[in-house]
């Protein structure tokens, strides 16, 4: 499980970057956590990048130099739903 102290959520349509949607430190970490397992959302460990991530502003676009760890997610991601990304998804 996580440790919710240090927590960030992607957002990855298939156009364009990923997305910071979300993140934050103690009880917010926590209540991320929360609402991605109400909605059923992969969770993934990496308190490193998770670390990284809470320094983006909300909405900005994940920087090159994060795109081999943030890639690395998602497929793990994916591998578990067995979904592919698709636009506006």
């Amino acid at each position: 499980m996580p440790d919710p102290d240090v927590t960030a959520a992607l957002k990855y349509t298939g156009d364009g970057a990923p997305k910071v949607v979300a993140a934050g430190r103690g009880h917010i970490a926590a209540q991320i956590l929360v609402r991605a397992r109400e909605a059923g959302v992969p969770v993934h460990q990496d308190p490193d990048l998770a670390t990284a991530l809470t320094q983006l502003a909300m909405g900005q676009d994940i920087p090159e130099q994060m795109w081999t760890a943030v890639a690395q997610v998602l497929a793990w991601a994916y591998g578990l739903s067995e979904k592919r990304p698709t636009p506006n998804r």
